[in-house]
C-alpha cells in the first residue's frame, strides 16, 4: 500500500470487506494510500472500525482524506436496515466528508433506481433475451430519465443521489454517483436478465478508478457502470464522453458459453 506521497491520492473506501468495495479498494491501493471504514478489520489496510450509522464513531476515518469511495450499503429487505444503512449512513458519509474537507465523494448507487422500467416493453424483451422483439435502434435508458425504483432499496439509493447533488451545490464538493450493474463473485451472469445488466469485475474497477481520476471540473454527475452486453439498455455513452469509461467486457449473446 502506498502512502499517497508519490502523487497518489488519499482515499477512504467504505464497505471494503464487501465484494465490490474490496476489489475496488485493493486496486486503488496499488497507486494510492487507501484507508477502510468498516465494521471489521480489513487485512493489509489501515482501518477505522465503525458503523456508518454512527457519525461520531466514523469521523476519524475521514481525517486527511481527499477522496471517499462509498460502497457500504444495506442490501436486505428490512426497512429499519434501509434507514440506518442507506439513509442515515449516506447522510453521515457526506456530512463527515464535508467536515473533513474531502474534495470528492464517489457514491455507490444502483440500477435499482430505474429497474421498474424492465416491466415494460421493449426493455422487458431485452432482459428476457427476446431479440426478435427488440426494435432497432434499441432503447437506451439514461440516468436523466425519470426514476422508477423497484423497491425501497432503489428509493433509498435515490435519496443518496439527491443528497450528493445537494452537497455538491451547497458545499462545493465533487460528487459522482455510480449506478452499478450486477456484479457477482463468479463474474458471470446467472440468467438472461443478469446478462443484460452484467458488470464485470474489471469494468466496475475501471469505472471507480476513472471517477477517482476525473477532472476537478466534474462537480456532479451520474454514470451507469455496466459491461457492453447485447441486452444492455443502460447508457454508457455519457460516462465515455466525460471520464473515458470504455467497458472491457460484455455478454455478446445469451445463453453464452463462459470463456476459459
Amino acid at each position: 500500500m502506498t502512502d499517497g506521497a508519490q502523487g497518489g491520492k488519499r482515499i477512504l473506501v467504505t464497505g471494503m470487506s464487501g465484494m465490490i468495495g474490496g476489489m475496488v479498494g485493493r486496486s486503488l491501493a496499488r497507486n494510492n494510500y487507501v484507508r477502510a471504514l468498516n465494521r471489521q478489520d480489513v487485512e493489509g489496510v489501515d482501518c477505522v472500525r465503525a458503523d456508518i450509522s454512527d457519525l461520531d464513531a466514523m469521523r476519524p476515518a475521514f481525517e486527511g482524506i481527499d477522496t471517499v469511495v462509498h460502497m457500504a450499503a444495506y442490501l436486505g429487505s428490512e426497512f429499519s436496515g434501509q434507514v440506518s444503512g442507506n439513509i442515515i449512513g449516506a447522510y453521515n458519509v457526506f456530512e463527515a466528508a464535508r467536515e473533513a474537507g474531502v474534495k470528492r465523494v464517489i457514491f455507490g448507487s444502483s440500477g435499482a433506481t430505474q429497474m421498474q422500467y424492465e416491466a415494460d416493453e421493449p426493455i422487458k424483451a431485452m432482459v428476457e433475451a427476446r431479440w426478435d422483439d427488440v426494435p432497432s435502434p434499441r432503447p437506451i435508458l439514461t440516468p436523466q430519465d425519470p426514476p422508477r425504483p423497484n423497491g425501497i432499496y432503489g428509493a433509498a439509493k435515490l435519496w443518496g443521489e439527491a443528497l450528493g447533488r445537494y452537497y455538491s451545490d451547497a458545499h462545493g464538493m465533487s460528487v459522482i454517483c455510480v449506478r452499478i450493474g450486477r456484479v457477482v463473485k463468479e463474474d458471470w451472469p446467472y440468467d438472461a436478465r443478469h446478462a443484460a445488466v452484467y458488470c464485470s469485475h474489471r469494468d466496475v474497477i475501471q469505472m471507480v478508478e476513472k471517477c477517482v481520476a476525473a477532472p476537478d471540473s466534474v462537480r456532479f454527475d451520474l454514470f451507469y457502470a455496466v459491461s457492453n452486453n447485447r441486452g444492455r439498455y443502460r447508457d454508457i455513452g455519457h460516462s465515455r464522453e466525460v471520464i473515458g469509461f470504455v467497458p472491457q467486457d460484455g455478454i455478446a449473446e445469451w445463453p453464452m458459453e463462459r470463456p476459459g
